[in-house]
């Protein structure tokens, strides 16, 4: 009887344990490579680093599993020793980013380019702001006083993204069973083959363990934003009378 009880408990337990299992979706891995001009054929040796690369998944139905929601701290870029802290910044689309300034001196941050667009104006040390960015899109983020401070907000319509490691491996966990399209960006390269890091993937719901897409072929190319204008579509000033 007790033997009878036990197996009937185990049961129970597993009829309880396997639809959480399922509901947690399958893990989707790629393999980010950077080749440059000599290296683009796929004989070719790879770069060392391809980290901050983004690579997500965006549904083409609607999912009936809601992915599982974590708590996020506030999403923040910090402006300190005149950079952004992170230099990338990955959103939901509709989330609002704080812009702390914890340097001892005003900061201008604005963003006029693709993207979220906003200007605000000058703020002093020990002090915030913050911006909702309510679509999807990359924002390349400036300040006004300092050229050498440049960030990037993407703000994305879909939870399952991930940004690849230095040595460009990158997994999306919980990904619902479904069809998607992939996607890929980078600020400094660009993929080989656009039609391999923009296809349709497809996640059976029998799937068991990562599901591995290959190789994403990017090439390195000249970060556009790197000379950038002022927020006035003018050169920088020299700072000539002050550090600040």
């Amino acid at each position: 009887m007790r033997g009878s009880l036990g197996w009937m408990i185990i049961a129970s337990l597993t009829t309880l344990i396997a639809p959480a299992l399922i509901a947690q979706g399958s893990d989707v891995s790629a393999k980010i490579i950077l080749r440059d001009d000599k290296q683009a054929h796929p004989a070719g040796h790879t770069q060392a680093d391809a980290g901050n690369v983004v690579v997500w998944l965006s549904p083409l139905q609607a999912v009936d599993q809601k992915p599982s929601v974590t708590p996020h701290a506030p999403y923040r870029l910090l402006q300190k020793d005149k950079q952004f802290h992170p230099h990338l910044l990955v959103v939901p689309t509709g989330t609002s980013v704080e812009f702390p300034n914890a340097d001892p001196f005003f900061h201008n941050v604005f963003s006029l380019f693709n993207g979220k667009r906003f200007d605000l104006g000058l703020y002093e040390s020990g002090t915030s702001r913050s911006v909702k960015f309510d679509r999807e899109g990359v924002s390349y983020i400036f300040c006004n006083i300092h050229p050498e401070m440049g960030a990037v907000v993407l703000s994305l319509n879909t939870p399952y993204y991930a940004i690849s490691n230095s040595d460009g491996t990158v997994t999306i966990h919980g990904v619902p069973a479904g069809s998607y399209r992939l996607s890929v960006w980078s600020e400094n390269a660009q993929p080989i083959t656009p039609s391999e890091a923009s296809r349709i993937v497809q996640i059976n719901p029998d799937s068991r363990g990562t599901l591995r897409l290959g190789e994403i072929a990017m090439l390195p190319v000249t970060n556009p934003n790197g000379e950038h204008k002022n927020k006035f579509g003018e050169d920088y000033v020299p700072e000539t009378r002050s550090p600040y």
